[in-house]
């Protein structure tokens, strides 16, 4: 019998995050402020606590999970590795599926692991609000939880387009006390400004960014802080949790060594937190393929330039080394709201440019093709965002088939679809089209950012 469900006690849970930083052949560009010069830490204090800032900048390989942190985390982790065995049939490939299920937090969605950590750090550091912006709702619902259980008021600031598709995700944020506004709102200056120009935009996380930004600096008391859901290494280094447990759950399962990692990349955090131990063991030698995927509605990774670039519309976080599609950019109304943002975390990115990972695009009409076979083989709903990594999972498995070789595929369920069933609903009715964004829309949105400082190429050339 097969095995289907590979479970870690809790007393294995890693005790420790894995940083990148400390391994990357060529180090990230460093981020840049106003001036085109670096910055130093004490600039970002008014948007993060000092003690999640020494996260940002720290190149120490392992960082220390605090008990109160480890404590919480029991609620779920450490999280089920399971077997596709009924994908596999159904698909008739010799290749072994595994996925590592982060649906089971409870909000859903492999976003809890770092909610929990931002909420408990900031708290540590006498803050007592946190701003945020969420794009399908499942950041906001984390950080909502997180907020709830350590004692902080939470606001979150949704993109206009996923609050009027998912409405539930707005109660889910309620129930844990959370408050949900509609990006672009009237709660900002940037978010009037935006409103004015543009009364119908179906908003983007680069908006909802900043108007969370401006909330949070406003609050002269210095009680208020922000709290960003992707993107930034302290958050892909609170993820690695995920690719940790995994690489102990595979050796229990019998599994030597991994030929392909995959998860869906929207600003990097689900991806990096599975893929990210791995990376290391490829960088040490290991031949194993590790592909980000994301829509080709928001192609940063596989059609973006690689730029310094602002993380928000307004311009009001640094500039930061990464594959973007310029920070003005608004990507389609696509149901993968939680994969619609313009660029990809500098660490993602420059281990794209080192060679370590291979990204790919898929449509959204592909990806929910590929949800409705997962549904029908394996019985779970899964999120539209990881519906993307479903797809490129039969894509390698079927690769698999035709060249005869016996693989195994690991990838991230990042959550769970089942506050996302209108996607599916317009899908099924077939609403849905394949949105590919045009090659002249991309470069009249890359155009506006190549005045930026340029973000210099620098790989060792080993991959």
């Amino acid at each position: 019998m097969i095995e289907k469900k590979i479970f870690l006690s809790e007393k294995d849970i890693p005790k420790q995050w894995y940083n990148l930083m400390a391994d990357m052949p060529t180090p990230v560009l460093p981020p840049l402020g106003p001036d085109g010069k670096p910055i130093t830490p004490d600039m970002l204090a008014p948007v993060f606590p000092m003690n999640l800032i020494e996260q940002e900048v720290s190149t120490d390989r392992w960082i220390d999970i605090p008990e109160e942190i480890l404590e919480i985390l029991y609620r779920w982790r450490p999280s089920p590795l399971r077997r596709a065995v009924y994908l596999e049939k159904y698909l008739q490939t010799p290749a072994k599926i595994y996925y590592k299920d982060e649906s089971v937090s409870p909000a859903g969605s492999h976003k809890t692991n770092t909610a929990v950590a931002q909420a408990w750090y900031n708290k540590q550091f006498g803050i007592k609000k946190l701003t945020t912006e969420t794009g399908a709702g499942q950041w906001g619902s984390a950080l909502s939880f997180a907020c709830n259980l350590i004692g902080l008021e939470c606001k979150v600031y949704m993109v206009r387009v996923s609050f009027d598709q998912k409405p539930l995700r707005k109660a889910m944020m309620q129930t844990w006390g959370g408050t949900c506004i509609s990006s672009p709102s009237d709660k900002t200056e940037i978010g009037r400004k935006i409103l004015k120009e543009i009364p119908d935009t179906p908003g983007s996380l680069g908006i909802a960014i900043s108007e969370a930004i401006e909330d949070a600096v406003k609050d002269k008391s210095g009680e208020t802080r922000y709290s960003l859901g992707s993107v930034l290494n302290h958050v892909l280094l609170h993820q690695t949790i995920i690719g940790l447990e995994a690489k102990k759950q595979l050796e229990i399962a019998g599994e030597k060594k991994v030929d392909v990692i995959i998860g869906c990349a929207g600003g990097g955090s689900n991806f990096a937190g599975l893929s990210f131990p791995f990376v290391l063991d490829k960088i040490n030698g290991t031949k194993i393929d590790i592909i980000p995927v994301e829509p080709e509605a928001c192609p940063k990774m596989t059609k973006g330039l690689f730029s310094y670039d602002f993380g928000d519309c307004a311009g009001m976080t640094p500039l930061m080394a990464m594959y973007s599609l310029g920070h003005g950019f608004i990507p389609p109304p696509i149901h993968a709201g939680g994969l619609r943002y313009h660029g990809m975390a500098p660490l993602v990115s420059q281990a794209i440019v080192e060679g370590l990972l291979a990204p790919r695009a898929y449509n959204q009409v592909k990806c929910y093709e590929s949800a409705l076979l997962w549904a029908k083989t394996e019985g779970t709903i899964c999120a539209p965002e990881t519906s993307h990594a479903i797809a490129c999972t039969i894509d390698e498995a079927l690769k698999a088939k035709e060249e005869g070789k016996e693989k195994t595929i690991l990838f991230n369920y990042s959550g769970h679809g089942l506050m996302d069933l209108l996607g599916y609903e317009r899908f099924l009715a077939g609403k849905l089209v394949p949105y590919v964004l045009s090659s002249e829309e991309i470069a009249v949105s890359i155009d506006k950012i190549k005045g930026q400082p340029k973000a210099e190429i620098r790989k060792s050339g080993k991959w």
